[in-house]
């Protein structure tokens, strides 16, 4: 005898995707030109070495290496052997950069092999003083053939940070 409670054949649900595909046809070609592409620009940055790590002859100094000390109210250009070059007072709020611009491209015609610069700022000094300084140092803006171009100056950087003000007060 047959059972009497017969299931009845129910074919399983298929999922309709239609409408998902139908939304992903339009969407993803909508993302992909609205989309914003960035460009990275990366510069490559030389970092001090430590003190145990360098070897140089104690009697001969290097001829020229470019300091530039960026504080609160001042910025420094010197020598590094401390010769200071130059100070560039901050003055109604911003310092003089086309000043500082002709001073680097004078130091690069008296010096045309030196390539390395070292830019060291105050905990204190603007993100934007950090660029714009960067971009001063390693290029400047000539006019060749009736055309502006780009030539170098010092493009080797190396950060770090500012040292501290010698004050000479007595105690």
């Amino acid at each position: 005898m047959r059972s009497r409670f017969r299931r009845a054949h129910k074919p399983s649900p298929e999922l309709d995707i239609t409408a998902f595909m139908n939304l992903m046809v339009i969407l993803v070609p909508f993302l992909l030109i609205t989309a914003v592409f960035s460009q990275v620009n990366i510069l490559e940055m030389n970092l001090p070495k430590a003190a145990d790590d360098e070897v140089q002859d104690p009697q001969e100094p290097p001829a020229f290496l470019l300091e530039i000390v960026v504080r609160q109210n001042v910025i420094e250009v010197s020598d590094r052997p401390g010769r200071l070059l130059k100070t560039f007072p901050k003055e109604n709020g911003s310092y003089d950069f086309q000043a500082i611009s002709n001073l680097l491209q004078t130091l690069k015609s008296r010096f045309p092999d030196e390539q390395v610069a070292m830019l060291m700022l105050e905990p204190e000094v603007e993100y934007d003083y950090l660029i714009r300084m960067m971009d001063i140092v390693r290029v400047v803006e000539v006019e060749q053939n009736g055309k502006k171009v780009q030539a170098e100056l010092f493009p080797d950087i190396a950060l770090g940070d500012a040292p501290e003000v010698v004050t000479g007060k007595a105690k």
